[in-house]
Protein backbone atom coordinates (compact mmCIF):
# COMPACT_ATOMS: atom_id res chain seq x y z
CA UNK A 1 0.00 0.00 0.00
CA UNK A 2 1.40 3.13 -1.17
CA UNK A 3 0.31 6.76 0.93
CA UNK A 4 0.72 10.12 -1.25
CA UNK A 5 -0.48 13.14 -1.15
CA UNK A 6 -3.29 14.47 -3.95
CA UNK A 7 -3.62 17.61 -5.42
CA UNK A 8 -5.34 19.31 -3.01
CA UNK A 9 -3.23 18.68 0.13
CA UNK A 10 -5.47 15.50 1.86
CA UNK A 11 -3.16 12.14 1.93
CA UNK A 12 -4.93 9.67 -0.03
CA UNK A 13 -3.53 5.59 -0.42
CA UNK A 14 -3.27 4.13 -3.34
CA UNK A 15 -3.38 0.45 -3.03
CA UNK A 16 -1.31 -0.51 -6.54
CA UNK A 17 -1.79 -2.22 -9.19
CA UNK A 18 -3.59 -5.77 -8.95
CA UNK A 19 -4.79 -5.56 -5.48
CA UNK A 20 -8.27 -5.32 -6.78
CA UNK A 21 -10.53 -6.85 -9.88
CA UNK A 22 -10.77 -3.37 -11.68
CA UNK A 23 -7.05 -2.80 -11.73
CA UNK A 24 -6.11 -6.60 -14.04
CA UNK A 25 -9.41 -5.05 -16.74
CA UNK A 26 -8.26 -5.22 -19.80
CA UNK A 27 -9.69 -2.08 -20.63
CA UNK A 28 -7.92 1.61 -20.19
CA UNK A 29 -9.03 2.45 -16.34
CA UNK A 30 -7.92 5.79 -14.46
CA UNK A 31 -9.11 7.36 -11.55
CA UNK A 32 -8.69 11.21 -11.01
CA UNK A 33 -9.50 13.60 -8.41
CA UNK A 34 -11.93 17.27 -8.30
CA UNK A 35 -8.48 18.85 -9.70
CA UNK A 36 -7.17 16.29 -12.50
CA UNK A 37 -4.92 14.59 -10.16
CA UNK A 38 -4.31 11.02 -11.36
CA UNK A 39 -5.21 9.25 -7.71
CA UNK A 40 -5.17 5.36 -9.74
CA UNK A 41 -5.02 3.43 -12.96
CA UNK A 42 -4.39 -0.07 -14.38
CA UNK A 43 -1.65 -1.79 -16.29
CA UNK A 44 -3.85 -1.22 -19.77
CA UNK A 45 -3.73 2.45 -18.99
CA UNK A 46 -0.08 2.53 -18.28
CA UNK A 47 0.51 0.77 -21.55
CA UNK A 48 -1.89 2.83 -23.46
CA UNK A 49 -0.78 6.27 -21.49
CA UNK A 50 3.56 5.60 -21.16
CA UNK A 51 3.60 8.81 -18.71
CA UNK A 52 1.79 7.89 -16.07
CA UNK A 53 1.69 7.87 -12.80
CA UNK A 54 0.31 8.53 -9.40
CA UNK A 55 -0.49 12.06 -8.67
CA UNK A 56 0.17 13.80 -12.00
CA UNK A 57 -2.39 15.50 -13.77
CA UNK A 58 -4.12 14.25 -16.24
CA UNK A 59 -3.13 17.12 -18.74
CA UNK A 60 0.79 15.81 -18.44
CA UNK A 61 -0.11 12.19 -19.14
CA UNK A 62 -3.97 12.11 -21.06
CA UNK A 63 -4.52 13.56 -24.67
CA UNK A 64 -6.20 16.73 -24.03
CA UNK A 65 -10.15 15.98 -25.18
CA UNK A 66 -10.18 13.51 -21.96
CA UNK A 67 -8.33 15.97 -19.97
CA UNK A 68 -10.93 18.34 -21.13
CA UNK A 69 -13.59 16.33 -20.39
CA UNK A 70 -12.69 15.46 -16.61
CA UNK A 71 -11.86 19.14 -16.23
CA UNK A 72 -16.14 20.07 -17.33
CA UNK A 73 -17.33 17.03 -15.21
CA UNK A 74 -15.40 17.80 -12.21
CA UNK A 75 -16.21 21.66 -12.21
CA UNK A 76 -19.28 21.83 -14.08
CA UNK A 77 -19.84 25.38 -12.83
CA UNK A 78 -17.19 26.49 -14.49
CA UNK A 79 -18.14 25.46 -17.60
CA UNK A 80 -20.02 27.54 -19.94
CA UNK A 81 -23.68 26.89 -20.77
CA UNK A 82 -23.03 26.81 -24.09
CA UNK A 83 -20.44 23.73 -23.73
CA UNK A 84 -22.11 21.89 -21.32
CA UNK A 85 -24.78 19.18 -22.69
CA UNK A 86 -28.26 18.88 -21.35
CA UNK A 87 -27.81 15.34 -20.72
CA UNK A 88 -29.12 13.64 -17.27
CA UNK A 89 -25.88 12.24 -16.57
CA UNK A 90 -22.41 11.23 -17.82
CA UNK A 91 -22.35 10.39 -21.33
CA UNK A 92 -19.19 8.82 -22.92
CA UNK A 93 -17.11 10.69 -25.32
CA UNK A 94 -14.55 9.84 -28.48
CA UNK A 95 -11.51 11.03 -29.17
CA UNK A 96 -8.04 9.63 -30.69
CA UNK A 97 -5.03 8.67 -29.42
CA UNK A 98 -1.67 7.39 -30.93
CA UNK A 99 -3.70 6.58 -33.92
CA UNK A 100 -6.64 4.62 -32.17
CA UNK A 101 -10.61 6.11 -31.67
CA UNK A 102 -10.99 5.16 -27.99
CA UNK A 103 -14.45 5.93 -26.30
CA UNK A 104 -14.32 6.83 -22.32
CA UNK A 105 -16.79 6.64 -20.26
CA UNK A 106 -16.73 8.17 -16.95
CA UNK A 107 -18.33 6.99 -13.59
CA UNK A 108 -17.88 9.48 -10.41
CA UNK A 109 -17.47 8.51 -6.88
CA UNK A 110 -19.37 9.72 -4.21
CA UNK A 111 -16.18 12.19 -3.01
CA UNK A 112 -15.62 13.77 -6.36
CA UNK A 113 -13.31 11.45 -8.06
CA UNK A 114 -13.79 10.53 -11.26
CA UNK A 115 -12.89 7.48 -12.83
CA UNK A 116 -12.70 6.66 -16.80
CA UNK A 117 -12.89 3.70 -18.55
CA UNK A 118 -11.55 3.59 -21.89
CA UNK A 119 -12.54 1.25 -24.83
CA UNK A 120 -10.57 0.82 -28.00
CA UNK A 121 -13.44 1.34 -30.85
CA UNK A 122 -11.45 1.76 -33.91
CA UNK A 123 -12.37 -1.58 -35.55
CA UNK A 124 -15.73 -1.06 -34.32
CA UNK A 125 -15.54 2.20 -36.08
CA UNK A 126 -13.88 0.86 -39.25
CA UNK A 127 -16.12 -1.55 -39.16
CA UNK A 128 -19.10 1.01 -39.03
CA UNK A 129 -17.63 2.77 -41.76
CA UNK A 130 -17.25 0.37 -43.78
CA UNK A 131 -20.80 -0.91 -43.48
CA UNK A 132 -21.84 2.87 -44.55
CA UNK A 133 -19.65 3.01 -47.70
CA UNK A 134 -21.13 0.06 -48.55
CA UNK A 135 -24.64 1.21 -48.33
CA UNK A 136 -24.01 4.31 -50.04
CA UNK A 137 -22.12 2.38 -52.33
CA UNK A 138 -24.88 0.38 -53.08
CA UNK A 139 -27.07 2.81 -53.33
CA UNK A 140 -25.49 4.18 -56.55
CA UNK A 141 -25.50 1.00 -57.64
CA UNK A 142 -29.00 0.80 -57.71
CA UNK A 143 -28.95 4.28 -59.05
CA UNK A 144 -27.20 3.64 -61.95
CA UNK A 145 -29.49 0.24 -62.32
CA UNK A 146 -32.48 2.21 -62.60
CA UNK A 147 -30.91 5.11 -64.57
CA UNK A 148 -28.86 3.20 -67.14
CA UNK A 149 -31.89 0.64 -67.91
CA UNK A 150 -34.70 3.40 -68.36
CA UNK A 151 -33.14 4.28 -71.80
CA UNK A 152 -32.48 1.31 -74.80
CA UNK A 153 -31.20 4.25 -76.60
CA UNK A 154 -27.08 3.31 -77.11
CA UNK A 155 -26.40 6.93 -77.28
CA UNK A 156 -27.83 8.33 -74.23
CA UNK A 157 -27.03 5.50 -72.21
CA UNK A 158 -23.06 6.11 -72.88
CA UNK A 159 -23.87 9.26 -71.61
CA UNK A 160 -25.84 8.63 -68.55
CA UNK A 161 -23.17 6.06 -68.15
CA UNK A 162 -20.52 8.74 -67.87
CA UNK A 163 -22.16 11.11 -66.15
CA UNK A 164 -23.06 8.65 -62.90
CA UNK A 165 -19.37 7.95 -62.86
CA UNK A 166 -17.82 11.22 -63.33
CA UNK A 167 -20.75 11.94 -60.67
CA UNK A 168 -19.56 8.79 -57.83
CA UNK A 169 -16.02 7.70 -58.84
CA UNK A 170 -13.91 10.24 -59.53
CA UNK A 171 -13.38 14.05 -60.72
CA UNK A 172 -13.94 13.01 -64.51
CA UNK A 173 -15.01 9.98 -66.14
CA UNK A 174 -14.57 8.96 -70.27
CA UNK A 175 -16.30 6.19 -71.55
CA UNK A 176 -14.88 4.43 -75.00
CA UNK A 177 -17.13 2.37 -77.11
CA UNK A 178 -16.13 -0.28 -79.56
CA UNK A 179 -14.73 0.85 -82.38
CA UNK A 180 -16.15 1.45 -85.41
CA UNK A 181 -14.26 1.93 -88.72
CA UNK A 182 -11.77 2.25 -86.58
CA UNK A 183 -13.32 5.05 -84.78
CA UNK A 184 -14.24 5.18 -81.53
CA UNK A 185 -17.20 7.27 -79.85
CA UNK A 186 -15.73 8.91 -76.43
CA UNK A 187 -18.18 10.78 -74.17
CA UNK A 188 -16.56 12.94 -71.39
CA UNK A 189 -18.24 14.06 -68.12
CA UNK A 190 -16.91 16.52 -65.96
CA UNK A 191 -18.56 19.15 -63.41
CA UNK A 192 -22.03 18.07 -64.36
CA UNK A 193 -21.65 18.20 -68.24
CA UNK A 194 -21.01 15.49 -70.98
CA UNK A 195 -18.99 15.93 -74.45
CA UNK A 196 -19.07 13.20 -77.26
CA UNK A 197 -16.46 12.81 -79.68
CA UNK A 198 -15.71 10.41 -83.04
CA UNK A 199 -11.59 9.78 -82.29
CA UNK A 200 -9.20 7.76 -84.40
CA UNK A 201 -7.28 7.00 -81.57
CA UNK A 202 -4.92 4.41 -80.18
CA UNK A 203 -5.48 2.61 -77.71
CA UNK A 204 -2.12 1.49 -76.71
CA UNK A 205 -1.10 5.02 -75.72
CA UNK A 206 -3.01 4.76 -72.46
CA UNK A 207 -1.68 1.55 -70.34
CA UNK A 208 -4.50 -1.16 -69.65
CA UNK A 209 -7.08 0.70 -72.13
CA UNK A 210 -5.97 -1.57 -75.12
CA UNK A 211 -6.80 -4.62 -72.78
CA UNK A 212 -10.07 -3.13 -70.98
CA UNK A 213 -11.62 -2.76 -74.77
CA UNK A 214 -10.84 -6.72 -75.30
CA UNK A 215 -12.89 -7.47 -72.13
CA UNK A 216 -9.50 -8.37 -70.19
CA UNK A 217 -9.13 -7.65 -66.27
CA UNK A 218 -8.59 -4.13 -65.43
CA UNK A 219 -5.07 -3.27 -64.72
CA UNK A 220 -4.32 -1.85 -61.29
CA UNK A 221 -4.48 2.30 -60.75
CA UNK A 222 -0.98 2.39 -58.80
CA UNK A 223 0.80 0.46 -62.26
CA UNK A 224 -1.01 3.75 -64.25
CA UNK A 225 1.33 6.97 -64.28
CA UNK A 226 -1.60 10.02 -65.33
CA UNK A 227 1.80 11.84 -66.73
CA UNK A 228 1.88 9.10 -69.82
CA UNK A 229 -2.53 10.26 -70.51
CA UNK A 230 -2.22 11.71 -73.90
CA UNK A 231 -3.99 14.95 -74.34
CA UNK A 232 -8.06 13.60 -75.73
CA UNK A 233 -7.94 11.32 -72.32
CA UNK A 234 -7.77 14.13 -70.12
CA UNK A 235 -10.83 16.76 -70.64
CA UNK A 236 -10.75 20.28 -70.72
CA UNK A 237 -11.38 22.35 -67.36
CA UNK A 238 -9.74 19.20 -64.92
CA UNK A 239 -6.86 21.23 -64.38
CA UNK A 240 -3.43 19.70 -64.90
CA UNK A 241 -2.31 16.31 -64.73
CA UNK A 242 -5.01 13.81 -62.94
CA UNK A 243 -3.11 12.21 -59.77
CA UNK A 244 -4.90 9.01 -59.83
CA UNK A 245 -6.29 7.18 -62.85
CA UNK A 246 -8.25 3.83 -63.16
CA UNK A 247 -9.13 1.67 -66.46
CA UNK A 248 -11.99 -0.56 -66.51
CA UNK A 249 -13.43 -3.00 -69.24
CA UNK A 250 -17.40 -2.66 -69.44
CA UNK A 251 -18.78 -6.32 -69.53
CA UNK A 252 -21.32 -7.08 -72.64
CA UNK A 253 -23.71 -10.09 -73.63
CA UNK A 254 -20.65 -12.09 -75.09
CA UNK A 255 -18.12 -9.17 -76.46
CA UNK A 256 -17.15 -6.29 -74.56
CA UNK A 257 -19.48 -3.26 -74.36
CA UNK A 258 -16.26 -0.79 -74.14
CA UNK A 259 -14.20 0.84 -71.63
CA UNK A 260 -14.19 3.17 -68.46
CA UNK A 261 -11.81 5.58 -67.42
CA UNK A 262 -11.69 7.67 -64.31
CA UNK A 263 -9.67 10.40 -63.47
CA UNK A 264 -9.12 11.78 -59.80
CA UNK A 265 -7.22 15.59 -59.59
CA UNK A 266 -4.01 15.68 -57.92
CA UNK A 267 -3.72 16.30 -54.22
CA UNK A 268 -6.66 13.96 -53.64
CA UNK A 269 -6.13 10.08 -52.37
CA UNK A 270 -5.51 7.84 -54.98
CA UNK A 271 -7.75 5.01 -56.30
CA UNK A 272 -7.67 2.03 -53.51
CA UNK A 273 -8.39 -1.96 -54.01
CA UNK A 274 -12.01 -1.11 -52.48
CA UNK A 275 -12.93 1.85 -55.08
CA UNK A 276 -11.28 0.04 -58.06
CA UNK A 277 -13.35 -2.95 -57.06
CA UNK A 278 -16.60 -1.44 -56.82
CA UNK A 279 -15.50 0.41 -60.37
CA UNK A 280 -15.33 -2.91 -61.20
CA UNK A 281 -19.37 -3.06 -60.25
CA UNK A 282 -20.49 -0.39 -61.80
CA UNK A 283 -18.71 -0.91 -65.06
CA UNK A 284 -20.69 -4.76 -65.68
CA UNK A 285 -23.94 -2.56 -64.91
CA UNK A 286 -22.80 -0.29 -67.25
CA UNK A 287 -21.74 -2.65 -69.55
CA UNK A 288 -25.19 -5.02 -69.32
CA UNK A 289 -27.26 -1.95 -69.83
CA UNK A 290 -25.05 -0.65 -72.88
CA UNK A 291 -25.12 -3.91 -74.22
CA UNK A 292 -29.09 -4.45 -73.82
CA UNK A 293 -29.50 -1.18 -75.98
CA UNK A 294 -27.19 -2.27 -78.18
CA UNK A 295 -28.90 -5.11 -79.10
CA UNK A 296 -32.34 -3.58 -79.01
CA UNK A 297 -30.72 -1.02 -81.21
CA UNK A 298 -29.76 -3.50 -83.34
CA UNK A 299 -32.95 -5.61 -83.62
CA UNK A 300 -34.81 -2.48 -84.22
CA UNK A 301 -33.11 -1.58 -87.07
CA UNK A 302 -33.48 -5.13 -88.66
CA UNK A 303 -37.23 -5.51 -87.48
CA UNK A 304 -37.22 -2.02 -89.58
CA UNK A 305 -35.70 -4.00 -92.50
CA UNK A 306 -37.85 -6.67 -92.52
CA UNK A 307 -41.12 -4.64 -91.84
CA UNK A 308 -40.35 -2.37 -94.68
CA UNK A 309 -40.32 -5.35 -97.04
CA UNK A 310 -43.36 -7.02 -95.75
CA UNK A 311 -45.84 -3.83 -95.11
CA UNK A 312 -47.99 -3.23 -97.81
CA UNK A 313 -46.98 -0.83 -100.83
CA UNK A 314 -48.61 2.63 -101.26
CA UNK A 315 -50.32 2.42 -104.46
CA UNK A 316 -51.09 5.00 -107.32
CA UNK A 317 -52.03 5.34 -111.03
CA UNK A 318 -49.94 2.88 -112.94
CA UNK A 319 -50.36 2.59 -116.80
CA UNK A 320 -53.13 4.81 -116.53
CA UNK A 321 -54.97 3.07 -114.36
CA UNK A 322 -55.71 4.56 -110.87
CA UNK A 323 -54.62 2.08 -107.82
CA UNK A 324 -55.50 2.43 -104.06
CA UNK A 325 -55.24 -0.23 -101.24
CA UNK A 326 -55.66 0.24 -97.80
CA UNK A 327 -54.62 -2.32 -94.60
CA UNK A 328 -55.91 -2.82 -90.90
CA UNK A 329 -54.39 -5.40 -88.72
CA UNK A 330 -56.23 -7.55 -86.30
CA UNK A 331 -54.21 -5.43 -83.29
CA UNK A 332 -53.83 -2.53 -83.72
CA UNK A 333 -50.31 -2.24 -81.94
CA UNK A 334 -49.41 -4.47 -84.74
CA UNK A 335 -48.12 -3.19 -88.29
CA UNK A 336 -48.02 -6.20 -90.11
CA UNK A 337 -50.37 -10.11 -90.32
CA UNK A 338 -51.81 -12.35 -92.85
CA UNK A 339 -53.43 -10.54 -95.46
CA UNK A 340 -51.86 -8.88 -97.99
CA UNK A 341 -51.87 -6.74 -101.48
CA UNK A 342 -49.46 -6.03 -104.38
CA UNK A 343 -49.22 -4.26 -107.40
CA UNK A 344 -46.47 -5.17 -110.01
CA UNK A 345 -46.39 -2.47 -112.92
CA UNK A 346 -46.31 -2.96 -116.45
CA UNK A 347 -42.81 -3.15 -118.05
CA UNK A 348 -43.68 -2.20 -121.32
CA UNK A 349 -46.29 -0.43 -122.92
CA UNK A 350 -49.41 -2.59 -123.78
CA UNK A 351 -48.45 -4.68 -121.35
CA UNK A 352 -50.95 -5.83 -118.67
CA UNK A 353 -50.16 -4.54 -114.66
CA UNK A 354 -51.10 -7.42 -112.25
CA UNK A 355 -52.91 -6.68 -108.91
CA UNK A 356 -52.45 -9.30 -106.44
CA UNK A 357 -54.62 -9.63 -103.18
CA UNK A 358 -54.72 -12.11 -100.63
CA UNK A 359 -55.37 -13.80 -97.02
CA UNK A 360 -52.80 -16.12 -95.03
CA UNK A 361 -54.81 -18.32 -92.77
CA UNK A 362 -53.70 -17.03 -89.37
CA UNK A 363 -52.96 -13.58 -87.99
CA UNK A 364 -49.65 -12.08 -86.80
CA UNK A 365 -45.86 -12.29 -87.13
CA UNK A 366 -46.63 -16.18 -88.24
CA UNK A 367 -48.77 -15.18 -90.55
CA UNK A 368 -47.06 -12.26 -91.77
CA UNK A 369 -43.54 -14.16 -92.57
CA UNK A 370 -45.53 -16.34 -95.11
CA UNK A 371 -47.47 -13.50 -96.80
CA UNK A 372 -43.58 -12.82 -97.82
CA UNK A 373 -42.93 -15.67 -98.76
CA UNK A 374 -45.91 -15.34 -101.14
CA UNK A 375 -45.55 -12.06 -102.33
CA UNK A 376 -41.58 -12.82 -103.14
CA UNK A 377 -42.62 -15.77 -104.70
CA UNK A 378 -45.65 -14.09 -107.16
CA UNK A 379 -42.83 -11.66 -108.14
CA UNK A 380 -40.49 -14.03 -109.45
CA UNK A 381 -43.21 -15.81 -111.30
CA UNK A 382 -44.02 -12.36 -113.04
CA UNK A 383 -42.78 -13.37 -116.51
CA UNK A 384 -45.68 -16.02 -116.38
CA UNK A 385 -48.23 -13.54 -115.11
CA UNK A 386 -50.00 -13.66 -118.94
CA UNK A 387 -51.51 -17.28 -117.37
CA UNK A 388 -53.31 -17.32 -113.63
CA UNK A 389 -53.96 -20.67 -113.91
CA UNK A 390 -49.76 -21.23 -114.44
CA UNK A 391 -49.07 -18.73 -111.96
CA UNK A 392 -51.52 -20.61 -109.06
CA UNK A 393 -49.83 -23.77 -110.43
CA UNK A 394 -46.67 -23.05 -109.18
CA UNK A 395 -47.22 -21.02 -106.22
CA UNK A 396 -48.78 -24.19 -104.94
CA UNK A 397 -46.81 -26.33 -105.56
CA UNK A 398 -43.99 -23.79 -103.73
CA UNK A 399 -46.10 -23.55 -100.58
CA UNK A 400 -46.72 -27.70 -100.54
CA UNK A 401 -42.97 -27.84 -100.14
CA UNK A 402 -42.36 -25.50 -97.15
CA UNK A 403 -41.98 -26.30 -93.74
CA UNK A 404 -45.33 -24.43 -92.65
CA UNK A 405 -48.92 -26.67 -92.82
CA UNK A 406 -50.73 -23.17 -93.62
CA UNK A 407 -52.64 -21.85 -97.07
CA UNK A 408 -53.99 -18.96 -98.29
CA UNK A 409 -56.60 -17.37 -100.58
CA UNK A 410 -56.00 -14.66 -103.23
CA UNK A 411 -57.12 -13.28 -106.32
CA UNK A 412 -55.32 -12.23 -109.13
CA UNK A 413 -55.86 -9.20 -111.47
CA UNK A 414 -54.35 -8.67 -114.59
CA UNK A 415 -55.19 -4.88 -115.65
CA UNK A 416 -54.45 -3.04 -119.20
CA UNK A 417 -55.80 0.25 -120.38
CA UNK A 418 -57.57 1.13 -123.38
CA UNK A 419 -58.29 3.94 -124.92
CA UNK A 420 -60.93 5.17 -122.20
CA UNK A 421 -61.82 1.97 -120.94
CA UNK A 422 -60.02 -0.90 -118.39
CA UNK A 423 -59.79 -4.59 -119.11
CA UNK A 424 -59.23 -6.73 -116.21
CA UNK A 425 -58.80 -10.93 -116.07
CA UNK A 426 -59.80 -11.70 -112.41
CA UNK A 427 -58.99 -15.47 -111.10
CA UNK A 428 -59.86 -16.14 -107.51
CA UNK A 429 -58.47 -18.80 -105.72
CA UNK A 430 -60.34 -19.52 -102.83
CA UNK A 431 -60.87 -16.24 -102.10
CA UNK A 432 -64.08 -13.89 -102.15
CA UNK A 433 -65.04 -12.82 -105.44
CA UNK A 434 -64.01 -9.14 -106.35
CA UNK A 435 -67.07 -6.72 -106.33
CA UNK A 436 -67.39 -4.27 -109.50
CA UNK A 437 -69.40 -0.80 -109.14
CA UNK A 438 -70.81 0.09 -112.49
CA UNK A 439 -71.35 3.63 -113.31
CA UNK A 440 -75.06 2.89 -112.70
CA UNK A 441 -74.36 2.52 -109.08
CA UNK A 442 -74.87 -1.33 -109.49
CA UNK A 443 -72.33 -3.41 -107.84
CA UNK A 444 -71.99 -6.72 -109.35
CA UNK A 445 -69.74 -9.97 -108.61
CA UNK A 446 -67.28 -11.30 -110.88
CA UNK A 447 -67.59 -14.56 -112.35
CA UNK A 448 -64.32 -16.52 -111.01
CA UNK A 449 -63.91 -18.88 -108.60
CA UNK A 450 -61.20 -21.92 -107.71
CA UNK A 451 -59.79 -23.32 -104.78
CA UNK A 452 -57.11 -22.37 -102.07
CA UNK A 453 -53.07 -22.49 -102.46
CA UNK A 454 -51.32 -24.70 -100.24
CA UNK A 455 -53.50 -27.03 -99.25
CA UNK A 456 -54.20 -29.12 -101.96
CA UNK A 457 -51.83 -31.25 -104.69
CA UNK A 458 -54.03 -29.79 -107.42
CA UNK A 459 -55.28 -26.05 -107.69
CA UNK A 460 -58.56 -25.37 -110.08
CA UNK A 461 -59.50 -22.04 -110.90
CA UNK A 462 -62.04 -20.02 -113.36
CA UNK A 463 -60.78 -16.74 -114.50
CA UNK A 464 -63.41 -13.20 -115.55
CA UNK A 465 -62.65 -11.22 -117.90
CA UNK A 466 -64.31 -7.76 -117.41
CA UNK A 467 -64.10 -4.21 -118.50
CA UNK A 468 -64.34 -0.68 -116.65
CA UNK A 469 -65.26 2.10 -118.26
CA UNK A 470 -64.21 6.05 -117.39
CA UNK A 471 -65.45 6.14 -113.10
CA UNK A 472 -66.04 2.48 -112.90
CA UNK A 473 -64.24 0.54 -110.10
CA UNK A 474 -63.31 -2.98 -109.29
CA UNK A 475 -62.50 -3.51 -105.44
CA UNK A 476 -60.66 -6.84 -104.40
CA UNK A 477 -61.09 -7.30 -100.22
CA UNK A 478 -60.20 -9.79 -97.98
CA UNK A 479 -63.17 -11.55 -95.45
CA UNK A 480 -62.08 -10.01 -92.79
CA UNK A 481 -63.79 -7.20 -93.73
CA UNK A 482 -67.46 -8.91 -94.40
CA UNK A 483 -66.59 -11.53 -91.75
CA UNK A 484 -66.31 -8.63 -89.05
CA UNK A 485 -69.07 -8.70 -86.17
CA UNK A 486 -70.00 -6.06 -84.52
CA UNK A 487 -73.23 -3.24 -85.16
CA UNK A 488 -75.51 -2.15 -82.21
CA UNK A 489 -75.69 -5.60 -80.73
CA UNK A 490 -71.68 -5.91 -81.11
CA UNK A 491 -72.47 -9.54 -82.53
CA UNK A 492 -73.76 -8.98 -86.25
CA UNK A 493 -71.51 -9.83 -89.17
CA UNK A 494 -70.82 -7.06 -91.63
CA UNK A 495 -71.66 -9.12 -94.57
CA UNK A 496 -71.17 -9.00 -98.30
CA UNK A 497 -74.41 -7.06 -98.85
CA UNK A 498 -73.66 -3.67 -96.41
CA UNK A 499 -70.34 -3.82 -98.37
CA UNK A 500 -72.06 -3.81 -101.26
CA UNK A 501 -74.66 -0.49 -99.87
CA UNK A 502 -71.33 1.02 -99.11
CA UNK A 503 -69.86 0.47 -102.76
CA UNK A 504 -72.57 1.70 -104.31
CA UNK A 505 -72.46 4.97 -102.51
CA UNK A 506 -68.89 5.94 -104.24
CA UNK A 507 -70.24 6.22 -107.61
CA UNK A 508 -68.03 8.40 -109.34
CA UNK A 509 -65.01 8.53 -106.35
CA UNK A 510 -61.62 8.25 -107.69
CA UNK A 511 -59.84 4.53 -106.05
CA UNK A 512 -58.63 6.38 -102.88
CA UNK A 513 -61.95 7.66 -101.73
CA UNK A 514 -63.46 4.30 -102.21
CA UNK A 515 -61.19 2.15 -100.01
CA UNK A 516 -61.42 4.71 -97.45
CA UNK A 517 -65.33 4.70 -97.33
CA UNK A 518 -65.02 1.12 -97.10
CA UNK A 519 -62.35 1.03 -94.25
CA UNK A 520 -64.50 4.10 -92.28
CA UNK A 521 -67.64 2.21 -92.30
CA UNK A 522 -65.95 -1.20 -92.04
CA UNK A 523 -63.94 0.18 -88.52
CA UNK A 524 -67.42 1.90 -87.04
CA UNK A 525 -69.07 -1.30 -87.80
CA UNK A 526 -66.63 -3.10 -85.53
CA UNK A 527 -65.53 -0.30 -83.28
CA UNK A 528 -63.25 -1.98 -80.59
CA UNK A 529 -64.35 -5.05 -80.53
CA UNK A 530 -62.04 -8.08 -82.07
CA UNK A 531 -61.35 -8.58 -85.54
CA UNK A 532 -59.71 -10.46 -88.20
CA UNK A 533 -57.13 -8.44 -90.42
CA UNK A 534 -59.02 -6.26 -93.35
CA UNK A 535 -57.47 -5.36 -96.96
CA UNK A 536 -59.24 -3.77 -99.76
CA UNK A 537 -57.88 -2.93 -103.02
CA UNK A 538 -59.44 -0.64 -105.47
CA UNK A 539 -59.20 -0.51 -109.15
CA UNK A 540 -60.38 2.28 -111.27
CA UNK A 541 -60.91 3.32 -114.69
CA UNK A 542 -60.08 7.01 -114.67
CA UNK A 543 -62.06 10.28 -115.94
CA UNK A 544 -59.81 10.50 -119.23
CA UNK A 545 -58.54 9.38 -121.80
CA UNK A 546 -55.32 12.11 -121.93
CA UNK A 547 -52.32 9.93 -121.16
CA UNK A 548 -48.65 11.32 -120.50
CA UNK A 549 -45.37 8.92 -120.27
CA UNK A 550 -43.62 9.08 -116.95
CA UNK A 551 -40.69 7.76 -116.41
CA UNK A 552 -40.89 5.32 -118.85
CA UNK A 553 -45.09 4.13 -117.88
CA UNK A 554 -47.82 5.27 -119.68
CA UNK A 555 -50.15 7.03 -116.94
CA UNK A 556 -53.64 8.21 -116.87
CA UNK A 557 -53.88 11.70 -115.36
CA UNK A 558 -57.08 12.01 -113.60
CA UNK A 559 -58.58 14.85 -114.42
CA UNK A 560 -62.61 15.29 -113.15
Amino acid sequence: MTVFEDKSGRSRESTGAGSTSWLGSPHPAVVADRQGGVVEFNAAAADLFPRMGVGKWLDEVVPGWLADAHRRLAHPARTPAAATPARAGPAPLRGSHAGRLLRAHPSESGHGDVAWWLVDDSDLTAAQDALRTERERHAILAEASTQLLASLNPDRCLEKAALLAAAHLGDAALVISPPVRNRYTVVTAIDGGFERTQLTLDPTGVPGLAEALQGFPPVPARWIDPAELPPWAVPEGFGGTPGSVAITPLPGHGVPAGALILLRRGGRRAFDASEELFARLFAARAGAALSAACLYAEQARITRALIAELLPPRLHHVGGVDFAGGYRTSQDTERIGGDFYDVHPCTDDGQETLAVLGDVCGKGLDAAVLTGRIRSTLHALLPLAGDHQDVLRLLNGALLTARHTRFATLVLASVRRTGGRVRLRLTSAGHPRPLLLRATGEVEEADTGGTLVGALPVVTSRSATVDLSPGETCVLYTDGITEARGGPLGSAMFGEDRLRSALAECVGLPAEAVVERVQMIAGDWVGRGPHDDMAVVAITAPHTTHLSAVNGHTRGRYTA
